[in-house]
């Protein structure tokens, strides 16, 4: 699958993720400031949990809107309401997220809850080698990347508002049992070998706690970020679905996860030449993390590259199971989901080498 070209831009609405567009006008007069309708509606191609919109007005002026999906859904899953709080927060605090006009939590409205924010323009880049770019373009998008997740894991989250938004300690051990959950209790999607061998060894092999609670945005990657036209700056980091309180290392982790997984895989880096490409490798990448945040070092790395590459493996099969229900939202999401064993698999090898 051609990852740019199937999530680039917009489409029609699918059937069953429409919905009736006055009673959205009329709430965007309400809440949204110069809103002037009618609206036009298009589907965003991308995103595989929360459906996306972008909403044009006659005046130029255009909007995104995220919703929860119709349908059965996993208790705690497909949180808006949470979304639209943490960018909301972060939004003051002059970090890169775009402005939230209004959550609305009445299903009246569209059928599910959903919040409104602006649009931000900018490139969306879907593959971490950062193709036809130069060298020195591409290390200095890779060097905004680590820059703006060390602005993200400075903050204290009481100092803006957010002390509540998870659990304080505990992060990588609540993780593991919430996506071995998530991943048993999915009975439509069935069951992965790999993934029922990890969820064993991740129990087993549970580093100490590392009592440092930050915001973590907990999807850290290229293709949930906007890059400003014709610079290398994060413009706007999308997609807070999964953001808490919990351990900056491992969120950090998360987006490290590129340099362990082969080119072609989501956003893989394996095997390419780091040197000849301009991007830095995995040890200069932690490094300057480390150095912003302040850090002498990055521990159990590697346990924590087995963790993540679990998470998104049970985030996979998730997907798998909407499509079992019927409620997937995005239109290759079957593609998406055929990741679920390779991905596994290589978090398995990955657990069989880690240095603990």
């Amino acid at each position: 699958m051609d990852r740019t070209e199937a999530n680039t831009g917009t489409r029609d609405v699918s059937e069953r993720l429409r919905f009736d567009v006055a009673p959205l006008e009329h709430w965007m007069e309400r809440h949204v400031d110069g809103f002037a309708g009618p609206l036009t509606v298009s589907q965003f191609k991308g995103g595989q949990s929360n459906p996306t919109y972008r909403l044009d007005t006659p005046s130029g002026q255009a909007f995104v809107l995220r919703r929860k999906p119709p349908g059965k859904l996993l208790p705690g899953a497909h949180a808006v309401e949470r979304e639209a709080r943490v960018m909301s927060a972060l939004g003051a605090q002059a970090f890169p997220v775009p402005r939230v006009h209004g959550l609305c939590e009445d299903e009246s409205v569209i059928g599910t809850a959903f919040f409104v924010m602006d649009l931000v323009n900018g490139r969306i880049v879907w593959e971490a080698a950062f193709p036809d770019m130069s060298p020195n373009e591409r290390a200095a998008h890779f060097d905004a990347m680590n820059a703006t997740i060390a602005q993200l894991h400075r903050y204290d989250p009481a100092a803006i508002g957010l002390s509540d938004y998870g659990k304080a300690t505990g992060f990588v051990e609540r993780q593991v049992a919430r996506w071995s959950k998530q991943y048993q209790g999915d009975v439509e999607a069935g069951r992965v070998e790999a993934m029922d061998w990890l969820i064993g060894w991740l129990r087993d092999n549970l580093p100490p706690d590392s009592g440092e609670a930050r915001i973590v945005h907990g999807d850290y990657r290229c293709d949930n970020m906007i890059f400003a036209p014709g610079e290398a700056r994060v413009a706007a980091v999308l997609d807070w679905e999964l953001s808490t309180l919990g351990d900056p290392a491992a969120d950090f982790v998360y987006h490290l996860m590129m340099y362990r997984m082969p080119a072609g895989m989501f956003t893989g880096l394996g095997g390419l030449d780091f040197a000849a490409l301009g991007i830095p490798t995995e040890e200069e990448y932690v490094a300057a993390y480390c150095r912003r945040t302040g850090r002498s070092s990055l521990p159990h790395i590697d346990y924590l590259v087995v963790f993540v590459m679990f998470r998104i493996a049970a985030i996979l099969h998730g997907i798998r199971g909407r499509l079992a229900r019927g409620s997937a939202s995005s239109a290759h999401a079957e593609a998406t989901a055929a990741l679920t064993e390779p991905l596994a698999d290589l978090a398995v090898t990955q657990a069989r080498s880690a240095r603990l």
